[in-house]
């Protein structure tokens, strides 16, 4: 059982205003302009609230906080794209060189800190909470921690759920929300939510599970790995680790074509359609039959059927 606690994040207008107009949002990115300080405020599964910072102050949505990480801000925006708040990579960059009051490379190349938040529910004006009555005038800069079994804490948190639950909101999480919802209400934060992964905490899952390296290769240069879907997921593949095989960008695109495999019993292939159709491949023929590695707990290492899936119905062979 968890704990009766939920944090309440000011929350920059324009990043919600974006985001509150995207259908069908598995996860988002609140990201904060500097990666030096540690989210430690919440265990992962517990309720993040979103208030509006400037006039507006209200709740305008909530989701489950999963993990912090300081990464990139390129990185962060390989991960979740647009869910990082902004419509472009460049004008994500622009925020950020705002709030650091400072020019930022126009790579990316510089750390901020990602708080990883999965099933948002973001409300329009008429749904929005009205801010904790004993919310200070001044003195917090980035948010608050609240208990959710007493008091405003318990408040929002059941203001929120009802709103999540009546309207016409997609929620990615992995049960009925409103069983989710009457159980929160009953108990608090000690309920176990399982929000589904998003592609973004997909990757980052599949990348630790793996340890950083190509699942092939070993290669460890973080830019050039992808976490690859075994059964695709517009074929109805989930984004868990056991779906997942970190690859090398070219691996993958090979893989998601069928040009290569990895058997049941964990061997990499590689097709002799790759040299027929193209008359090339040499340098990918030299990994066929290598033993991948996996990673080293077992529920996270690829499924067996999952793989005999795509061998026979993907892979060229």
């Amino acid at each position: 059982m968890g704990e009766s606690k939920g944090y309440i994040a000011i929350t920059d207008p324009n990043w919600y205003r974006h985001l509150s107009g995207r259908p069908r949002l598995d996860e988002v990115n609140f990201w904060q302009p500097h990666g030096g300080h540690a989210f430690r405020a919440l265990s992962p599964g517990a309720p993040f609230f979103f208030k509006l910072r400037g006039p507006q102050k209200s709740i305008a949505g909530f989701g489950f906080f999963q993990r912090w990480e300081s990464m990139t801000a390129c990185y962060a925006w390989d991960c979740f794209g647009d869910a990082n708040g902004a419509p472009t990579f460049e004008a994500m960059l622009d925020r950020l060189a705002r709030l650091r009051k400072e020019a930022t490379p126009p790579t990316g190349g510089f750390q901020i800190g990602c708080i990883m938040i999965a099933a948002p529910v973001f409300f329009v004006p008429d749904e929005w909470v009205r801010p904790p009555a004993d919310w200070a005038k001044s003195g917090i800069q980035q948010g608050k921690t609240y208990d959710l079994s007493c008091g405003e804490g318990n408040r929002i948190l059941r203001e929120c759920m009802d709103r999540a639950t009546g309207g016409l909101h997609y929620w990615n999480i992995d049960a009925d929300p409103r069983l989710v919802a009457d159980n929160f209400a009953r108990y608090g934060a000690a309920v176990e939510v399982r929000p589904r992964l998003g592609q973004g905490l997909f990757s980052l899952a599949v990348r630790d599970a793996y340890q950083g390296a190509c699942a092939v290769t070993g290669e460890h240069s973080l830019p050039a790995l992808e976490a690859a879907h075994i059964l695709p997921y517009g074929q109805g593949g989930e984004h868990r680790v056991d779906n997942g095989l970190l690859l090398r960008s070219d691996l993958h695109r090979l893989y998601d074509r069928g040009y290569v495999t990895v058997t049941p019993d964990y061997v990499f292939r590689v097709s002799d359609r790759l040299r027929d159709e193209f008359h090339n491949g040499r340098s990918y023929y030299g990994l066929d039959r290598a033993k991948i590695t996996v990673p080293d707990r077992e529920l996270w290492r690829p499924k067996r059927e999952f793989l005999e899936w795509h061998e026979k119905r993907l892979f060229r062979g």
